[in-house]
């Protein structure tokens, strides 16, 4: 069993996530290759320190420039604003170091082309952190779409929304002065990337994107808001199935809602995350009188499920979906083989969030590979 160093960037509510899950991995996934918490940066040496302590790293610091050169952090998990992104994984690429970079990739699709290339040239293994498609109803949702069981797809419904800027009054802050930080910027990538996983490349998309409350309050007065609360868009996959996905961070009364319908020849299938241990599923064949979906609730007969808990319908949380991409990116560091999704993928779901945005200005549709 071998040890490696790695350092996190970023003490916020991912970086915490990402230190638990390199505590827990070990344990959960019994992995050849074994984390050690080497060192972890914050945006103060007290901070940092604080941080260190009560999350079990043995060391600290507030420049990211140390952290990414030093000979015992031998693999970067970037944690920090989507702004320092590029900058930090390029570093970190031209040392030769592994990155598990959170999304969305690059602030920006040239940011995230170039972190790409980077990475792709240099032969670096590297990840981007899209969690929620990992849980066990999602791995199995997919699984039965590549059987074919519900057949060639046809349509997608799939949302983003949550609340957590629904009141008006809520205070400006860096969700809302950071024009990357929107609902398309923040919240978009995780369904995109959900609906590029379960139903393939988005061939072309017409999009309509809206900010719904203009001013905040700020500490000066009402402050103006730089980007946008919801948005839809219309695609049409390279399957030719057709798709509809939305976003939303004003949706009052959604806390969580990463859901998706999808509908094939041969039955259909549903998701939410308010409820992530279930899986919905309709089957054409019924008998008369029998027709309905099925749910079927996670347990150790689906993908990663049975590390966590051996009961059936215990269910697993939203922590357990970070740890298994800890255990994605140890295997991938370990066998020097690709594990989904890389900087590639990450790519591409920047290349869509560039195409929404592109629709939104010219109000038409825009062949994504155009972007």
């Amino acid at each position: 069993m071998k040890s490696i160093g790695v350092g996190v960037i970023g003490t916020g509510y991912m970086g915490k996530a990402h230190s638990v899950a390199l505590k827990a991995v070990g344990t959960v996934f019994k992995t050849g290759l074994r984390p050690v918490c080497e060192m972890i940066c914050a945006t103060t040496a007290a901070g940092a320190a604080e941080k260190a302590a009560a999350y079990g790293f043995a060391r600290a610091t507030d420049d990211w420039r140390i952290l990414v050169a030093d000979p015992a952090v031998e693999a970067v998990v970037i944690a920090s604003p989507q702004r320092t992104h590029r900058e930090i994984a390029l570093a970190a690429i031209a040392v030769g170091k592994p990155v598990f970079c959170e999304k969305p990739l690059g602030e920006t699709l040239e940011d995230s082309e170039v972190m790409t290339a980077a990475a792709e040239a240099a032969r670096i293994v590297n990840m981007v952190g899209f969690n929620y498609i990992r849980t066990p109803a999602s791995q199995l949702a997919l699984q039965i779409i590549q059987a074919g069981e519900i057949g060639r797809l046809v349509h997608i419904r799939a949302e983003h929304t949550e609340d957590f800027l629904a009141d008006p009054e809520t205070p400006a802050n860096w969700r809302t002065r950071e024009a990357s930080s929107g609902a398309l910027g923040d919240l978009s990538p995780h369904i995109i990337n959900a609906a590029l996983r379960l139903a393939g490349p988005i061939e072309s998309l017409v999009a309509d994107i809206q900010t719904v409350h203009a001013t905040r309050p700020g500490p000066d007065g009402p402050e103006p808001v730089a980007n946008d609360d919801q948005g839809h868009f219309l695609c049409r996959f390279a399957s030719g199935a057709m798709g509809s996905l939305s976003f939303s961070r004003v949706a009052s009364g959604r806390k969580m809602g990463y859901a998706y319908e999808i509908y094939g020849t041969k039955g259909a299938l549903r998701f939410d995350q308010e409820d992530q241990n279930a899986l919905w599923l309709y089957e054409n064949e019924a008998a008369p009188g029998r027709e309905g979906y099925r749910k079927i609730l996670t347990g150790p007969a689906h993908p990663d499920y049975e590390a966590f808990c051996l009961g059936p319908g215990h269910g697993t949380g939203y922590n357990d979906q970070i740890i298994i991409e800890a255990r994605d990116f140890l295997r991938a560091i370990e066998t020097g083989k690709a594990v989904w999704p890389t900087f590639r993928d990450g790519c591409e779901v920047n290349r869509v969030v560039a195409a929404a945005a592109l629709s939104n200005r010219t109000r038409g549709w825009v062949t994504v590979s155009q972007v």
